[in-house]
């Protein structure tokens, strides 16, 4: 069995699991979802994907009403908008949260993260999950677990062609999180904005390039009809995973049986989302090649240095230790890619071509 059909199984025999009598019996709940976007693959294989399969799974209990960025909110404050009981749940990305405290970036992904995998492996099995949990609640006060996770992102749509350092000096691009900061040490002019706006800036020039999602995600954004150069790959966010953000008493009052319920949900969708981006991913490339596209691949001095200033950003903040949370949740992260170092070697056959 190929793994990524192995981890699906697993997933899916995870949902099965739940007892008959939890699907069909217990409260029955009208929950509003405030999400940070507009639609698209995040809107539909992430947020909807969590509402559908919880109507599901819990016999038809759980109606959840899933909101468009900016409706219930600020699109980019959904953790707040779930806080203060305007929405009963929020789908994210936790990283948006970094100029409060950078700690948000570790769970979110940033420059100096592991891959996908490792990530996924970090968060369900080395503790990562848990220790979101206990950030989010002392730090906010609301409950958090991942719902959905992405691949490497495209580094750029961009009106110019960036290949090399040169080419990033002076370039206005659109980022969030934690790389709007590093983006300057590479001598570009970043900004940010929530996902609605990002195209009519890029069409009318405010802009010159723009990061959002993977390859395959940025297809429906549309981003490749007025930007024609597409760079790769995305050293800026080598992973990205998604949150679920649900308002404290609303999850007070869920039975334990019900906890258990959202949770598995949650893993499940984050499984499938990551399923589904790999595999669009792998098509992406040739489709953006029809549409005329073309395609650079970031010069290895760009990639080197991209890292560098994510992992030096990353000690730096430890070893300050303003934030409570940051040194051990970056420590947890050191100890999972100690353990996983020169993984390659006894996981991977060797072919040739």
């Amino acid at each position: 069995m190929k793994k990524r059909d192995f981890l699906k199984a697993g997933a899916v025999a995870a949902a099965l699991a739940i007892p008959a009598a939890v699907r069909a019996q217990g409260a029955s709940y009208n929950w509003k979802m405030a999400t940070g976007w507009g639609g698209g693959p995040l809107m539909d294989i992430g947020a909807k994907a969590f509402a559908e399969k919880m109507e599901q799974l819990s016999g038809g209990r759980f109606k959840i009403q899933v909101f468009p960025g900016g409706a219930l909110g600020n699109a980019l404050k959904v953790p707040e908008t779930v806080k203060n009981g305007i929405a009963d749940l929020g789908h994210t990305w936790i990283g948006y949260d970094w100029g409060k405290d950078p700690t948000t970036v570790l769970f979110g992904g940033y420059a100096g993260s592991f891959d996908t995998e490792r990530m996924l492996h970090w968060l369900y099995e080395a503790g990562g999950v848990d220790m979101q949990r206990q950030y989010r609640d002392e730090a906010e006060g609301i409950i958090s677990m991942p719902l959905g996770i992405r691949t490497a992102e495209a580094f750029l749509h961009s009106r110019k062609p960036v290949r090399t350092l040169a080419d990033l000096k002076g370039l206005k691009l659109r980022t969030a999180g934690a790389w709007l900061e590093m983006a300057k040490d590479l001598g570009a002019a970043p900004v940010t904005t929530a996902g609605g706006d990002v195209y009519p800036m890029l069409e009318r020039g405010a802009i010159d390039a723009t990061e959002w999602g993977t390859l395959y995600e940025n297809i429906s954004m549309g981003f490749h009809k007025i930007a024609k150069y597409i760079i790769y790959p995305g050293v800026h966010q080598p992973t990205a995973p998604f949150e679920l953000v649900i308002n404290k008493d609303a999850w007070t009052k869920l039975s334990d049986a019900d906890k258990k319920l959202v949770e598995i949900v949650a893993r499940l969708v984050t499984i499938d989302f990551w399923l589904k981006v790999g595999q669009e991913d792998a098509k992406a490339l040739e489709f953006y090649k029809k549409a005329g596209n073309t395609i650079i691949e970031l010069a290895p001095e760009v990639q080197y240095a991209g890292r560098k200033i994510g992992l030096d950003w990353a000690e730096k903040n430890a070893k300050e230790n303003k934030y409570l949370w940051f040194a051990k949740v970056f420590q947890s992260q050191k100890e999972m890619d100690a353990l996983w170092k020169g993984a390659a070697a006894w996981r991977t056959v060797k072919v040739k071509g």
